[in-house]
């Protein structure tokens, strides 16, 4: 600095003088003539040896996470014990996980094992203040280091090159926060042996796993009995215990992560007079959930998932979004695309991208699923950019994948069974689509209606509610094969609840007697008997308005159904008149089943001889038919009447082979029916026990499935036999 003074006589003169620390080289001279700039490049200069100690303490304690604990101490052993390399681990998972904080706490228990200190870069933080560039982590790891600034290299090889060198001799923790590509963890690898680099990531990383030697370690959301014990950690046993199903329902809605539920106890602990209940009460409205979580604007789950979401590619963002509106749980690159309007590989490419950033995952089918919280998310983020969207909002983006439903769901239903009585015709939207089913190698249709049933009952939900009835009532007619083969009773039941409203909305009287007729099905089978005569009464309306001859005589056959169980006589009077009205529309394989119904009722009313000859008919002409499921019931119903008559030898083989022939058909209701009563046959003639408790057990395990009550029946049956198998 300079600095003006006089001489002892009295003359002006001025002084440079330099005061204070000097590093690298200092001109000082009394007088400069001339306009000469001295610009002299520095040299990077080592300050002291400091011994840094940046990872954040724990303020709460780290709940189940002892498996992947033990699992960085394994990985990074070898480093720990002196080996010449240098360990490096990459933990991923969704936002909120608990990823920091698994980090955080392995660096605490491993202070001892780097006596050269450990280094903290928190990537978030930077991408708010300086978009996350490597050069200013690299920058925060030297000054940690004791590199002054006034020294730093400037580009981003030299400070890589001199990160290196002050990490040589050194053995050293670095903890990278948040990471989001491979470019912002390289050039901190330390090089110190011993040394290791400990890297949480919302994406996997996988080109660092892949080719330089980083171990992977995926993070899962709690368990129901973790997001206990969290919530108990912060808000006491003694309160957990006391509203124990309100706070299951709370982790529940959590999903297991750690940071929705922190954000529950933060609001249980600060709010006066909320409690468990009322927080559960709230937070059970999905609408509500992601506002829920959350605590003064920024702390919340929707700001923990907005960093992840903010940095995806904009293709990767709109097709997160639109997946926001799908209103299932999982779905495949084929629906995904169909939502967004994209074709299969440009989907499959964005999912990776999706997948990297921990926003989906992949099934053990290669399907795709979002966590809860987060296709609450997609779904916020899509409301509320749903004027950008290029293929249309909400209401375009439901009808697009009801109709690529409709149009699988009616390949499949052929597939299954192509001389069914159907109402509806998309014979225009199955001309211009490709059927999976009939390739060489396609899937198995009942196996992908099994596999998109929950996803194809949520769309009927979604369609229903936005007014889709074309699509809705249709989706239903075809989506019923899976449940006449697979007895899923409750979803068969809102199914066709949801077809049959949808159809008198549309003003279909044909498919709205269809549908209230398959509804009296799973209403029996629930024990809703005076529910199931009030469809069928509702259906014969229809059905007679309709004047469709095929149609009448399928509900005159429901009808049998129903009085099957009250009144033989008047089931024995449907059913003729069911066969009457098919010989009249020229439907052979409706002749046929309403034969089968109509031996069962002769069978029920004690006309057993009567029954047998009727059975046998409708066996062959099923068979005729090429009708094998339908066959196998004959077959069973036969094997009842030889019961019946007294003659259980017979009864009990041909109910073998009707049994046989109905798992064959992956008929299971029915096979479930043929193994009970083999079983009772068995009993009732003194045969093994265990022969009988084989038979009941599978039979209990269909029923079970399918969320029938017989499964309970046959439970104490079986507690009873001494075992459950």
């Amino acid at each position: 600095m300079s600095e003006s003074f006089r001489d002892r006589q009295g003359h002006p003169y001025v002084r440079n003088d330099l005061s204070g620390n000097v590093d690298g080289p200092v001109v000082q001279a009394q007088e400069i003539h001339g306009d000469i700039t001295f610009n002299v490049r520095t040299v990077v200069a080592d300050g002291p040896v400091l011994r840094p100690d940046q990872v954040p303490p724990l303020t709460v304690r780290c709940v189940n996470h002892a498996e992947e604990l033990s699992l960085l101490d394994s990985d990074l052993r070898a480093v720990l014990r002196g080996s010449s390399s240098v360990g490096f681990v990459v933990i991923s998972g969704i936002p909120g996980v608990g990823k920091t904080t698994l980090a955080c706490r392995w660096a605490d228990t491993v202070r001892d094992r780097f006596p050269d200190g450990q280094i903290f870069i928190d990537y978030a933080a930077l991408r708010r203040r300086a978009g996350g560039d490597v050069s200013a982590a690299l920058v925060m790891c030297l000054r940690a280091l004791g590199v002054h600034d006034t020294f730093m290299p400037e580009s981003l090889e030299e400070l890589t090159a001199h990160y290196r060198s002050r990490t040589a001799d050194r053995r050293i923790l670095v903890v990278l926060d948040d990471a989001n590509r491979p470019g912002q963890v390289l050039p901190l690898v330390p090089k110190g042996p011993g040394s290791a680099l400990l890297v949480t990531s919302n994406g996997k990383l996988g080109e660092l796993v892949a080719l330089d030697g980083a171990r992977p370690l995926p993070l899962e959301p709690l368990t129901m009995a973790d997001g206990l014990r969290l919530l108990a950690q912060r808000c006491g046993a003694e309160a957990v215990e006391a509203e124990r199903g309100a706070a299951e329902r709370l982790v529940e809605f959590c999903a297991g992560l750690p940071k929705a539920l922190h954000l529950v106890a933060a609001r249980l602990l600060t709010g006066k007079r909320l409690t468990m209940s009322r927080l559960a009460e709230e937070l059970a409205d999905e609408t509500r959930r992601l506002r829920g979580l959350s605590l003064r604007g920024e702390h919340s789950v929707s700001a923990v998932l907005d960093l992840t979401y903010r940095a995806l590619p904009p293709d990767a963002a709109r097709l997160y979004r639109v997946l926001g509106w799908f209103p299932g749980r999982t779905f495949d690159a084929g629906t995904a695309a169909v939502a967004a309007g994209l074709d299969r590989a440009e989907a499959e490419a964005l999912l990776d991208v999706l997948e990297e950033s921990s926003l989906v995952d992949v099934t053990e089918d290669d399907r795709f699923r979002f966590h809860d919280l987060v296709r609450l998310h997609a779904r916020e983020c899509a409301d509320d950019a749903a004027e950008e969207e290029p293929e249309g909002g909400r209401q375009a983006v439901v009808e697009r994948l009801a109709t690529h439903y409709l149009a699988l769901t009616a390949f499949a239903d052929r597939a299954v069974r192509e001389d069914r009585l159907r109402i509806g015709n998309p014979t225009g939207l199955l001309r211009d689509a490709a059927d999976p089913f009939a390739v060489e190698g396609g899937p198995d249709p009942l196996t992908w209606l099994e596999a998109e049933r929950a996803g194809i009952l949520a769309v009927l939900r979604e369609a229903s509610g936005l007014g889709l009835h074309q699509h809705v009532w249709q989706l239903a007619e075809g989506f019923t094969v899976l449940f006449l083969h697979r007895r899923y009773l409750g979803d068969w039941k809102e199914s066709l609840e949801l077809g049959a409203a949808a159809a008198a909305e549309a003003v279909v009287p044909a498919a709205e007697a269809r549908l209230r007729s398959l509804l009296s099905r799973p209403l029996m089978d629930l024990g809703e008997y005076d529910r199931a005569r009030a469809e069928l009464e509702k259906a014969v309306a229809c059905a007679e308005v309709s004047a469709h001859a095929a149609l009448k005589a399928s509900v005159q056959e429901f009808s049998g159904r129903y009085w099957d169980r009250f009144d033989a006589v008047r089931a024995m009077a449907a059913y003729r008149r069911s066969v009457e009205l098919n010989i009249e529309a020229g439907e052979w394989r409706g002749v046929a089943i309403a034969t089968y119904f109509l031996g069962c009722a002769q069978d029920a009313a004690g006309r057993h001889d009567q029954a047998l000859d009727t059975l046998r008919r409708a066996h062959q002409d099923l068979l005729a038919r090429d009708d094998e499921r339908m066959a196998a019931r004959a077959l069973a119903a036969l094997g009842a009447v030889h019961d019946h008559k007294g003659d259980p030898d017979a009864a009990m083989r041909v109910l073998g082979e009707a049994a046989d022939a109905l798992r064959a058909e992956k008929a299971s209701h029915y096979e479930a029916q043929a193994l009970v009563l083999l079983a009772d046959v068995t009993e009732r003639t003194g045969g093994a026990r265990e022969t009988v408790r084989e038979h009941l057990v599978r039979a209990h395990e269909i029923y079970e499935t399918g969320g029938s009550p017989e499964a309970e029946k046959l439970r104490e049956r079986l507690d009873r036999l001494g075992g459950a198998g």
